[in-house]
């Protein structure tokens, strides 16, 4: 069972009205909780690749308002951004441009970027994580806020790498 689906399961048993749902297969048992208006969702699996999946989960509902916004956006440009390279979010959570509020941000539109320099910190779970450029060339365009939630897989910036 993979993470969508795991989510289309939390939407239905959220519009049906039931209070609780347990489902038990191979090697996974998800129980999904609701009461007023949040729903709660344990997840106890035996399988070890899967061990992401609950903190996948956690976060989840709290970044969704911001996918239809950057889904929404992303239409509009196409036509111009076939001739740049994206630099894509690795994980879930929190896009931030600067190390720290008082410093420079990493990278502005018309930086020049080489492989291995940080263009930005996503934080997740209360860790720092530096995303690097995987791509030499100029910051055409910042596509995400500075604090703002971001997706798995994300564009963040586009690059020109000519």
């Amino acid at each position: 069972m993979d993470i969508k689906e795991i989510q289309s399961l939390i939407k239905f048993v959220a519009k049906s009205g039931a209070s609780e749902v347990k489902l038990e297969m191979e090697d996974i048992k998800i129980t999904i909780k609701t009461g007023g208006e949040a729903a709660e969702t344990t997840i106890i699996q035996a399988a070890a690749p899967m061990t992401q999946a609950p903190q996948m989960m956690a976060q989840a509902p709290v970044a969704q308002p911001a996918a239809p916004a950057a889904a929404a956006a992303a239409p509009a440009n196409t036509e111009d951004d076939s001739k740049y390279v994206t630099i894509k979010s690795p994980i879930i959570g929190t896009f931030y441009r600067k190390p720290s509020p008082d410093k420079p941000n990493f990278a502005e539109v018309g930086t020049e970027v080489k492989v291995g320099d940080t263009v930005c910190i996503i934080e997740a779970m209360k860790l720092f994580n530096e995303i690097e450029s995987e791509v030499s060339g100029k910051i055409v365009k910042v596509l995400v806020d500075d604090s703002s939630p971001v997706e798995f897989d994300q564009p963040l910036f586009l690059v020109d790498p000519s």
